[in-house]
């Protein structure tokens, strides 16, 4: 009888060797965490006020800044490093049609699979919502469903990219089109921001909105010499 057991032992070993790992459970982190691939914060000179951003407000020497929107050029840039209740920021508030605020690292795409991940510190006026765009490698435009702003203050927010809804955007009218995009293509995205989908309201409260500083978590991904 012992001897008979000996061959199932071997074939249930064997056959234990080959099972695969289990799958990872619904909800379960895996992998590593994406490095940080920019941080924005915006530069403002002292008491020069409000004034419309260029890209010489942009503090990092290697992201170039993207406005679009009929009215983009009503984006205004004000707020000091040294005051936390108005630390520098972007404010929509004098754009009479929906704007976008794009930045497009010169070197690299960014792969926003993963987790990929976006840190921002946003305030928001009436309905207004911040929410995240993405222009793919192909030139395609996403905004995602994800919204964050506070009417009330300053909030600093932070979202995976895997957690988010993406629809098509006319990035020249900052409009939404179609239906859902399924499965869209992250690996390569060539300029990632922010919109808010709506037009301001001008000064006072009512509708508008601030981003102040702007993280993006993913891998670099290298331009090759026709596309910078």
């Amino acid at each position: 009888m012992f001897y008979r057991l000996i061959p199932f032992a071997i074939v249930c070993s064997a056959l234990a060797q080959q099972t695969p790992p289990t799958a990872p459970r619904a909800g379960e982190r895996t992998g590593a965490r994406a490095p940080l691939f920019f941080r924005e914060a915006w530069k403002t000179v002292p008491g020069a006020g409000e004034h419309g951003v260029t890209q010489e407000q942009v503090a990092s020497p290697t992201l170039e800044l993207k406005l679009y929107g009929s009215s983009s050029k009503e984006v205004q840039v004000l707020g000091s490093a040294e005051d936390p209740s108005n630390p520098p920021h972007v404010w929509t508030g004098l754009c009479t049609s929906p704007t976008a605020v794009a930045l497009r690292d010169k070197g690299n795409y960014v792969d926003l699979t993963g987790l990929a991940r976006i840190r921002w510190q946003t305030k928001v006026s009436g309905f207004h919502q911040v929410h995240p765009i993405v222009k793919l490698a192909d030139g395609t435009w996403l905004v995602g469903d994800h919204a964050d702003g506070s009417p009330l203050d300053w909030h600093d927010s932070d979202f995976s990219i895997a957690e988010v809804r993406w629809i098509k955007l006319d990035v020249d009218k900052v409009l939404t089109k179609g239906n859902w995009v399924e499965h869209p293509d992250l690996s390569k995205v060539d300029e990632i921001g922010f919109t808010d989908l709506l037009p301001g309201s001008g000064h006072g409260p009512g509708g508008w909105s601030d981003v102040a500083w702007f993280e993006v978590y993913g891998k670099p991904v290298k331009r090759d010499a026709a596309t910078n």
